[in-house]
């Protein structure tokens, strides 16, 4: 019997430390979808005091790993990118929601938007990953 998406994404999330470092939070997840929230930190942000690049690409590319791979099969990236609108600041709350835009037999496309608490978007997030023949058992 497959997996159920929340059931894969619990053997993603249990060995992700980094996903769990950063502090991110699942709020909701299904086939080919993923919220999650995190909370900017102090230690997070560059010279500058605004979020380093990598956090807001790191949360974004952890939301899509995890609606990415819900569909059942094993899925690795491929390729991604990443335009930033907005500067993050240390404490703000921010939600990545993942969705797929196109499922096929061997490749799917998802895009991620990152959004402040407010619902500014702050960051958009466009991935594309390698569906493998191997199931998630």
């Amino acid at each position: 019997m497959p997996l159920t998406p929340t059931k894969i994404i619990d053997k993603l999330w249990q060995k992700d430390e980094f996903s769990r470092w950063m502090g991110m939070e699942r709020l909701e997840e299904g086939y080919g979808f993923c919220k999650l929230k995190m909370v900017v930190r102090a230690e997070m942000c560059n010279g500058m005091e605004i979020a380093h690049g990598g956090i807001s690409y790191s949360f974004a590319d952890s939301a899509f790993a995890f609606a990415s791979n819900s569909q059942g099969r094993v899925a690795v990236s491929i390729e991604t990118s990443i335009s930033h609108f907005k500067a993050l600041k240390p404490g703000d709350i921010i939600y990545a929601h993942a969705k797929e835009i196109s499922l096929g037999r061997r490749t799917a496309l998802y895009e991620v938007r990152v959004e402040r608490e407010d619902g500014e978007l702050v960051a958009h997030f466009k991935g594309t990953v390698f569906r493998k023949d191997e199931e998630w058992q």
